[in-house]
C-alpha cells in the first residue's frame, strides 16, 4: 500500500456501536452506559469533539458532562448521510451502502446527493440503503420508538431509509425537540427516543466553526440541553453526541479543479465531497489517476484506490459486492485544511461554505458521548 493513515487506537468506540449499546442499557446488559428505564439520544449535527473543546467557556453545561473517555470515532466518510445511517443501523457504509455525501449508481454517470438524491434522483429508500434500521427492527418488537426532528423531514426518503418504524414528532426548535423527548421517554418505558438537532452543523457551513455566529449557536445549545436535562425523569437517561466534527476553510484554501487540468486526466466523474473526493474513472486508469494525485497532492491529502481503501477497512471489515461499485475509483482525503472543488460545475453556492467535514482527520471523525440523566450516574 502506498498510503498511510493514522491508524484509530484499539479501544476506540465506534459511533455505529452506540444504539445498540443503549438498547443494552435498557435490559441490564450493557457496556457503556448503565441501566435504564428509557434512553434518549440526542444528535447533534457537527459538534465534534476537537470543537467542543476549543469553545468549552461557552458550552460550560456540556463540557462539565463529558470526561476524557467519552468519545467515539464517526465513519468513514465522515458526512452525515453515511454516519447517520451507520448510527441507526449499527453497520459500516460497506454494509448499508451510503459510502458517500455522493455517489454514483453503478453502469451510470448519476451520483445522486444521498441526503436529498431520494426524491430528485429516483433512490429507492428500502434497497439503496441495504441495511434494517434498528429503530424499524425495535418497533417491530414492540419496544416504543421515536424520532423527534424538523417537521420538514418527516415524509423524506433519507428518513424512510434510515429512520422508518419509529413514530415521527415534528417540532421546530431544538428547545421543541428536546422537550417533545423527554416527555415521550417518561411516558413510554423502554423507550428509544432520536433526537436531531441540524442547525449547529448549518451555522458552521455557512460561517464557519470559528465564527461568532457558530459560538452563539453553542451557547443557545449549551442552555437548551441544560434545561433539557432538569426534564429528565427519574430513570431516564441521555446520550449527546455528533456525527463528525467541522474544520474550517477559507476561499483561498480551496482548489479548484478546471478544464485542462491534468488532474482530470481520465476522470470521468467528480463525486463525493469537497474534503473527500471520490473520483470515477475511466476503464482500467484508476491506478495513473491515483498516481498523477499523489504526486500532486500527497503533502496535503491521503490518496488511495479503492481496492486500497477496502484493503484498509475504511469502509469496515466487509463490503458488499454490490456496494464496491458505488465506492470511487480514487479517493482523495483532505488531511490540511484544503477542500476539493469541480470549478467546471456551474452552480458554484457549494464554495461559499466555510465549515466542511468528508475526511479522515481527528477533528472530523472523533464526536463527543455525553451522559446526562441516568446514564450520568455510571
Amino acid at each position: 500500500m502506498s498510503f498511510s493513515l493514522p491508524a484509530d487506537p484499539p479501544t476506540a468506540r465506534s459511533l455505529t456501536a452506540i444504539v445498540p449499546q443503549l438498547l443494552a442499557s435498557l435490559s441490564d446488559a450493557g457496556d457503556w452506559f448503565v441501566s435504564a428505564r428509557s434512553a434518549i439520544l440526542v444528535l447533534v449535527d457537527g459538534l465534534g469533539r476537537g470543537n467542543l473543546t476549543a469553545r468549552a467557556g461557552h458550552a460550560r453545561f456540556l463540557t462539565a458532562a463529558m470526561t476524557k473517555k467519552d468519545a467515539a470515532r464517526s465513519t468513514f466518510p465522515s458526512t452525515t448521510a453515511t454516519a447517520l445511517t451507520g448510527l441507526l443501523t449499527a453497520t459500516d457504509a460497506g454494509t448499508h451502502g451510503i459510502v458517500g455525501y455522493r455517489a454514483r449508481i453503478p453502469g451510470t454517470d448519476i451520483a445522486p446527493n444521498q441526503l436529498k438524491g431520494w426524491e430528485t434522483d429516483g433512490l429507492d429508500p428500502m434497497t439503496w440503503q441495504r441495511a434494517q434500521p434498528l429503530l424499524e427492527r425495535e418497533a417491530n418488537a414492540g419496544r416504543p420508538t421515536f424520532v423527534v426532528s424538523k417537521g420538514l423531514y418527516r415524509d423524506s426518503g433519507f428518513t424512510r431509509a434510515i429512520q422508518r418504524g419509529a413514530e415521527f414528532v415534528g417540532a421546530a426548535t431544538p428547545a421543541e425537540r428536546l422537550t417533545a423527548a423527554a416527555a415521550r421517554a417518561s411516558a413510554n418505558p423502554g423507550a428509544l427516543v432520536y433526537v436531531y438537532i441540524p442547525e449547529l452543523d448549518t451555522l458552521g457551513h455557512a460561517h464557519g466553526w470559528e465564527s461568532e455566529r457558530w459560538l452563539r449557536g453553542l451557547e443557545e445549545l449549551d442552555a437548551d440541553l441544560r434545561r433539557f436535562e432538569a426534564m429528565l425523569s427519574p430513570g431516564v437517561g441521555a446520550l449527546v453526541t455528533a456525527d463528525h466534527g467541522m474544520v474550517d476553510v477559507p476561499a483561498h484554501r480551496h482548489v479548484l479543479l478546471r478544464d485542462g487540468d491534468p488532474l482530470l486526466q481520465d476522470v470521468a466523474l467528480v463525486a463525493g465531497e469537497p474534503r473527500m473526493l471520490q473520483l470515477y474513472t475511466t476503464d482500467g486508469s484508476a491506478a495513473a489517476v491515483a498516481e498523477r494525485w499523489r504526486e500532486a497532492e500527497q503533502s496535503r491529502s491521503w490518496v488511495m484506490t479503492r481496492e486500497e481503501a477496502i484493503d484498509a477497512g475504511l469502509f469496515g471489515p466487509h463490503v458488499h459486492p454490490g456496494v464496491r461499485d458505488r465506492i470511487g475509483d480514487v479517493l482523495v482525503a483532505a488531511r490540511t485544511a484544503v477542500a476539493y472543488y469541480d470549478d467546471r460545475v456551474a452552480d458554484k453556492k457549494p464554495q461559499r461554505m466555510i465549515g466542511q467535514h468528508g475526511s479522515w482527520t481527528d477533528q472530523e471523525r472523533i464526536v463527543p458521548l455525553i451522559r446526562l440523566g441516568a446514564f450520568a450516574n455510571g
